[in-house]
């Protein structure tokens, strides 16, 4: 018997982005040594924010999404909050519900700046390239994942810059997705 082509989306849905995404996923090693980044940084996270007023963007998503933005070669931070949209692996990654709204490209624009003037994504990244030589290869994390893109040279290149590279890390041409301005 031939099934039906339902067309209506279901109202509720009971699984987690946590669980659409494999187990031997390869930003699974990532995004677990970014929480623990992230962690070590909360206490500047709570120096740069006001205790009331209408709540931001967490850092922490923006960061995570940032990094998201360069192992994938997004091109704009618009292109970013699309892809993160739809995209159950982005969602996760960012630590975002399937029912949470994604920020527009403007906001996240606005709120990653405060970051900058904060120097907390440069540590952010120097913290990120110094674990990576420690041992967690991102090249070959992802190199399955993007090889025909070439966004993992980009990537390395990005990687090997070294503290001083930080401040200007991130593609070769100015483009919105950069840390730096």
């Amino acid at each position: 018997m031939r099934g039906t082509d339902q067309q209506q989306g279901h109202v509720f849905s009971y699984i987690s982005p946590e669980q659409r995404v494999r187990k031997d996923h390869p930003l699974r090693a990532i995004r677990t040594m970014v929480d623990e980044i992230l962690k070590q940084l909360s206490p500047q996270f709570n120096k740069m924010y006001a205790k009331v007023g209408r709540p931001s963007i967490p850092p922490e998503q923006l960061l995570r999404a940032q990094l998201l933005q360069l192992f994938y070669s997004v091109r704009s931070e618009r292109l970013l909050t699309e892809e993160m949209d739809y995209n159950i692996l982005f969602r996760w990654f960012v630590g975002l519900n399937l029912d949470d709204p994604v920020w527009d490209a403007t906001v996240f624009t606005k709120n990653r700046n405060r970051l900058l003037e904060a120097e907390v994504a440069k540590e952010f990244l120097a913290r990120v390239v110094e674990r990576e030589k420690e041992g967690l290869d991102f090249g070959r994390a992802l190199h399955r994942r993007r090889h025909a893109s070439g966004s993992v040279g980009q990537r390395e290149e990005f990687l090997t810059q070294g503290e001083e590279g930080v401040a200007s890390a991130g593609r070769s041409g100015k483009s919105h997705g950069e840390f730096s301005r």
